[in-house]
């Protein structure tokens, strides 16, 4: 007789229901260790009569050599191992699942229930283990006792935790969790029915903030979130007797925005306005399992119209298309194979089969209740009834489905690790087709690729018409629950430096972290543009650089659909963006608020050039408000110094040109405004009568020399009678006080940030008197200032004057006497007067550093002042000189023998290189350039835009002709400076 007065074990039991085992990889060594083993025990543990069933030794053999987590389970505690083999399956199961809720009703803390709650998990964990591997339970039945520990195991937990915010005065007495304000939801394969043997359960928390329960003076927001990380913790912090279950949190809206536990208001409030199709699906699983049953149920009720959409969704489509490029085609393998095939996400997968049925549930369910349940190979069969699939599909994708779950719980049950992966090399993956019931590694491998495969072919079938997706990219995957490590590798390839925070970047687009694509048909289009946008950022030379440009032009941008539209449809104009986006902001911030300015890109007639007389007539004729008319000159600036930059960027327009092209923008733009301003103050104050006005512009707009962040150097000259009438309006002014208004109006206009923003700053430092000075200046007042007081800045201005607006007649007397102001005859204390007036600037404004081009010494700066010294000495002699710009006056001093030949070329070169790179880095950068900051992609730009190889050898060239302008001012002024 046997033990207890038994020869056998108990009918029914697991030992007398075993009917098959794994075989072992060394069976004598297997059976040598068990053996060893139950020499060893001592005590009242009642295993002699079940160790003699003979489906025991030969599971426990099997036990012992492929699986050193179930092996620690057998030894450790016999007494266990009896139970679990002397009962029937199902009993034991409830038995433990009974003991585990008394334990944990009965724990006065949660720290008293950790122990209990591990014991269960550990005796649930054999206890499947064992019935699978005996083939007592099918796969069916195996992830069915999985889950219901799971939801028990939650349910205890958070039980525990409730009594102890009870007795603490945070919550109010209660019926166990009816009406705590918390609901825990089962999502993914807890939620289904479905749990893996070493998964993670994926929990969504909600609470109520007007829970009846919580307590006056109780912040719900935190003590919610407080009771949730009790629960993960007491689920999932290892102790001696090792863990209960991981827990992930991560399917809440927003994870990286929202606290552990969500709010309902806040969650309704997400799921209607930013809710994706991913989360859809996701909660097509979902399950109350713990806390407030009821609210939970609620809160499924309320999500229903989310995911269950009355109509054919034949409009998610597209974003599912592209969820399935970013899923399918990249992750796993680029063909079905065994080493190292992940069983869950790679090709043929169990996420495919998954796949293929939530895809048809999203689009069908809303009018077919029937295809609304959480278990796949349920809603497989459910798909063939409704005949959206044939018959011989879903058994096909059961069959697979069955096996490769079958194959994922032996892997885990090696280690109890949450792993899909096989193993790579030719031992590992015998050993795992012995462990899950294969005869041999060539059989296990046949079954598993004909799985793979048939899986594979009918998940292509349902997308046979999606776009497709380059297999060697590698993974991108952002519409889920995490970052997926692979997409960071994949764009570590791809050339971002700062993977992991694109990576979030792009997961932020999708949960609507940016106003652009809080619309569900925004981010249904970026789902599908988003691996090729990142393919053109990985081409624009600095992919970190565009992708940041790309988000923070979204975080400016009220919508985006129309851009993303166009990105996708013309992989050239991605491209050309991308560029932009990665060296050429400013133009990528105008294509951000108007995106069918891209269409410049493609459309020649649209890259022509405005002629100056019609770019002032737009905006001088444009009709409605003041207001509407300001908007109307930026968006016109805008459009047209876009074309200009456009050109610039693609070489089509070189940099003198664009300078050229720029200035003639600004005067058309104020020649335009001036025009719509003076009407709209006569309107108020009439006219002066015989009163005429001119600006004159200084400065780089005066030298056509502009650049995309240039300022206006402006100055503003009236004629007018001092003495005469005052203007002859509703509200008259005097002609001093007319003209100084109107100026004022004019520099309002220019710079005032409108709904468009501001469209040029103004400079009038360099008018008569300079900031003492009235912004208005009267002709006759200029004309004597300019032959007696005007200091030696004031003059070098002059060399840059030109008259760009205003009354005809005016400016021509204007331009004649700026004329005949530089031809008078300049001493030899000119060049000792720039030099000192150079150390002033240099002291009062020193340069930020080497790459300061404008302020280093040596630089633009010190070019300009010795062009205006060329001219302002030797006009007199040679008026030629007169309103050339910078380069073209030491070209014609080289012509004219003022300068040496050496001189005048060396200076020459030095204004066209400082002016090229000038051009691109005004293009590219607000405020100063630091070449450490910039991306290699702009650094290559800057460098090929002079002509040059490489960056470092622009640098080399502009250190050097630093230096010669410097050595050749010191010679040329006298060495004052």
């Amino acid at each position: 007789m046997g033990e207890h007065g038994q020869d056998r074990a108990p009918e029914g039991s697991l030992a007398r229901c075993l009917a098959t085992a794994p075989r072992p990889d060394r069976p004598e060594a297997a059976a040598d260790r068990v053996a060893d083993w139950v020499a060893g025990l001592t005590g009242d543990h009642g295993l002699g009569p079940l160790l003699a069933e003979p489906g025991v030794p030969p599971l426990l053999a099997a036990v012992a050599d492929h699986s050193p987590y179930l092996w620690r389970l057998v030894r450790t505690d016999p007494a266990r191992l009896a139970r679990i083999l002397g009962g029937p399956p199902a009993e034991t199961l409830d038995a433990c699942l009974r003991g585990m809720a008394a334990d944990c009703a009965a724990a006065a803390t949660p720290a008293a229930a950790a122990a209990p709650l591990r014991h269960a998990k550990a005796e649930v964990a054999l206890l499947v283990a064992l019935a699978d591997l005996g083939g007592v339970w099918d796969v069916d039945a195996v992830v069915a006792a999985l889950t219901r520990f799971a939801d028990g195991a939650v349910s205890a937990a958070l039980d525990v935790l409730l009594r102890e915010a009870v007795a603490a005065g945070r919550l109010g007495p209660g019926r166990g969790a009816e009406g705590c304000g918390l609901a825990v939801l089962a999502m993914g394969k807890g939620g289904a029915g479905e749990l893996n043997y070493s998964s993670d359960i994926d929990l969504v928390v909600f609470y109520d903030p007007d829970a009846p329960r919580l307590m006056a003076g109780a912040v719900p927001s935190s003590f919610y979130v407080r009771l949730t990380k009790g629960l993960v913790k007491l689920l999932g912090e290892r102790t001696g007797d090792g863990y209960v279950l991981r827990v992930d949190l991560r399917l809440r809206p927003d994870p990286g925005s929202t606290g552990v536990a969500v709010s309902l208001p806040a969650a309704f409030t997400y799921y209607e306005a930013l809710g994706q199709n991913w989360e859809r699906a996701a909660y097509i699983k979902a399950r109350p399992v713990a806390g407030d049953l009821a609210l939970g149920r609620r809160v499924l009720d309320e999500l229903a119209p989310f995911v269950w959409r009355r109509y054919f969704d034949y409009a998610a489509i597209a974003d599912i298309h592209a969820m399935k490029r970013q899923i399918h085609a990249v992750r796993g393998h680029a063909a079905v194979a065994v080493a190292g095939h992940d069983l869950k996400v790679g090709r043929g997968g169990i996420r495919e089969i998954e796949f293929f049925v939530q895809t048809q549930q999203l689009i069908f369910g809303g009018r077919r209740p029937e295809l609304r349940g959480p278990r796949t190979l349920d809603m497989l069969a459910a798909l063939a009834g409704d005949g959206w699939i044939d018959a011989a599909a879903a058994e096909d994708l059961a069959g697979a489905y069955r096996l490769l779950r079958r194959l994922e719980h032996r892997l885990q049950m090696v280690d109890d690790e949450q792993t899909q992966r096989l193993p790579t090399d030719a031992d590992g993956l015998r050993r795992i087709g012995l462990f899950a019931g294969f005869a041999d590694r060539a059989g296990f491998e046949t079954a598993l690729v004909a799985a793979l495969s048939t899986v594979e072919a009918h998940y292509a079938r349902l997308f046979e018409h999606a776009p497709g997706l380059d297999a060697a990219a590698g993974s991108l995957v952002f519409s889920g629950d995490a970052i997926d490590p692979g997409t960071v590798e994949t764009l570590r390839r791809m050339g971002f430096a700062r993977a992991a925070e694109a990576v979030e970047t792009v997961r932020g687009w999708h949960f609507g972290r940016r106003p652009a694509v809080r619309g569900p048909r925004a981010r249904e289009v970026l789902t599908d543009l988003v691996p090729d946008l990142l393919a053109a950022f990985s081409r624009s030379g600095d992919p970190d650089a565009a992708l940041t440009g790309f988000d923070a032009a979204l975080s400016r941008m009220p919508a985006a659909t129309e851009l993303f539209s166009i990105l996708r449809s013309n992989a050239a104009l991605r491209q050309l963006y991308a560029d932009m986006l990665g060296v050429a902001p400013r133009l990528a911030a105008t294509v951000a608020s108007r995106p069918h300015l891209l269409d410049a890109a493609i459309d020649p007639a649209l890259q022509r050039e405005a002629a100056p007389a019609e770019v002032a007539a737009r905006i001088a004729d444009a009709p409605g408000t003041t207001e509407e008319v300001l908007d109307r000159a930026r968006d016109i600036a805008r459009e047209e110094s876009f074309l200009i930059g456009l050109g610039l960027l693609s070489g089509a327009i070189a940099p003198r040109r664009a300078g050229e092209r720029y200035a003639d923008l600004a005067g058309a733009v104020l020649r335009g405004l001036l025009a719509r301003v003076e009407r709209d103050f006569a309107d108020d104050h009439g006219r002066v009568p015989g009163g005429t006005l001119a600006v004159v512009a200084l400065g780089k707009l005066g030298s056509r020399e502009m650049t995309a962040a240039s300022d206006l150097d402006l100055m503003v000259i009236y004629d007018a009678d001092p003495a005469g009438p005052e203007s002859d309006g509703p509200r008259p002014l005097a002609a001093s006080r007319y003209y100084i208004r109107l100026t004022q109006r004019l520099i309002a206009a220019l710079t005032a940030a409108t709904r468009r923003g501001p469209l040029y700053a103004v400079d009038m430092r360099l008018r008569p008197s300079g900031t003492q000075g009235p912004v208005a200046t009267q002709f006759r007042g200029f004309v004597h200032y300019q032959a007696g007081d005007a200091e030696t800045w004031e003059r070098m201005a002059l060399t840059r004057a030109r008259v760009v607006a205003g009354d005809a007649g005016l400016g021509q007397r204007v331009a004649a006497a700026v004329h005949d102001s530089l031809m008078r005859p300049r001493g030899d204390a000119l060049g000792p007067a720039i030099a000192a007036l150079r150390v002033l600037v240099a002291r009062g404004k020193p340069a930020a550093g080497p790459w300061d081009l404008k302020l280093a010494a040596g630089g633009q700066l010190d070019v300009e002042f010795l062009a205006q010294f060329v001219v302002l000495r030797h006009a007199a002699a040679h008026p030629a000189l007169i309103g050339l710009p910078t380069t073209a006056v030491f070209e014609a001093a080289r012509a004219l023998r003022l300068l040496s030949p050496g001189d005048a070329a060396a200076l020459a070169e030095a204004s066209t290189l400082f002016g090229d790179v000038l051009q691109r880095v005004r293009l590219a950068v607000d405020g100063p350039f630091d070449p450490t900051l910039a991306g290699e992609g702009l650094r290559r730009r800057i460098a090929g835009a002079s002509g040059l190889p490489d960056f470092a050898t622009l640098a080399a060239q502009l250190g050097e002709t630093r230096a010669a302008v410097r050595a050749i001012s010191d010679r040329l002024l006298g060495g004052a400076g």
